[in-house]
């Protein structure tokens, strides 16, 4: 949908487009390594590891997964995900696979999950995705209609809404998390200075992407893995176990809140080694 000064959001659309909040994250500048950047070679006979950030952060909430994944020898990047729109972020996304020699493994965290959905379609080169407390959408099924057949999280009445310049002219609408919720409802396994660090310097996403229809669903076609974070405020469990099932993902179960890769990147290091362990086979 184009949003425009007319686009007031309600409560109830909120509480809709809210649940798709990526994972608070340190500040920390994480730079690819050489053989994982130069001409975006695999090295070794590992794949490589693409790591998709959600809203609301970048792709320095994947710092402790990357250092794990690098320790035991697999390249890695983490694309800046420009949270402007479904179809543009995947598209954007595509690019850097396409610019991607050898297999690759393709991670999303939240809403970076419809976004892999989307851009792993028809790329040979991707051979497994991974789901980290994350959208699995089916083709033509937008995050709001998801959301509407589950009970609402907490993150709905803690989003900000802020109208921003359209390019073409007209203003679409960003949503921030505010700061003296982003603790609670994102990361309340992660210390407090972390979050409160994180909702200082949070990258907002547009509205319109809760709204967009994805026109692929590449987990039909390509094998998945699914981390599933029972403790999550901002997508629902039973949401995140549903979108599994249906994928007919490989399944995992862990304690945690919708900041995973931060409270637990062991356990998140450990579905992706698993997914790249079994496609190599």
């Amino acid at each position: 949908m184009t949003l425009t000064t007319a686009f007031r959001p309600t409560r109830k659309h909120l509480a809709a487009l809210g649940a798709v909040a990526g994972a608070a994250a340190l500040a920390l500048a994480v730079t690819a390594p050489a053989d994982a950047t130069a001409g975006h070679h695999a090295a070794g006979h590992k794949p490589t590891v693409v790591l998709v950030h959600g809203a609301f952060v970048d792709g320095s909430s994947w710092n402790d997964v990357i250092k794990r994944l690098q320790h035991e020898g697999y390249p890695v990047i983490a694309p800046a995900d420009p949270l402007r729109g479904l179809a543009s972020d995947a598209a954007y996304i595509n690019s850097v696979l396409k610019s991607i020699k050898g297999p690759v493994v393709l991670v999303g965290h939240s809403y970076g999950g419809s976004v892999i959905s989307q851009a792993a379609a028809g790329e040979a080169n991707v051979k497994a995705l991974v789901y980290i407390a994350a959208f699995a959408q089916d083709k033509g099924e937008s995050v709001s209609e998801l959301n509407s057949k589950f009970p609402a999280s907490d993150l709905g009445s803690a989003l900000n809404a802020v109208p921003y310049p359209l390019p073409g002219g007209g203003f679409g609408t960003d949503l921030y998390v505010k700061a003296d919720t982003f603790h609670r409802v994102f990361a309340a396994d992660v210390p407090k200075p972390v979050t409160d660090l994180a909702a200082a310097t949070q990258r907002p996403v547009s509205a319109s992407v809760f709204d967009e229809k994805p026109t692929e669903a590449a987990w039909k076609t390509i094998p998945s893995w699914d981390l599933i974070t029972t403790q999550d405020h901002a997508i629902n469990p039973d949401e995140q176990r549903f979108m599994a099932q249906r994928a007919h993902a490989h399944t995992t179960e862990i304690d945690s809140s919708h900041a995973v890769p931060l409270s637990h990147p062991d356990a998140v290091t450990r579905i992706i080694e698993q997914a790249a362990h079994t496609t190599a086979h």
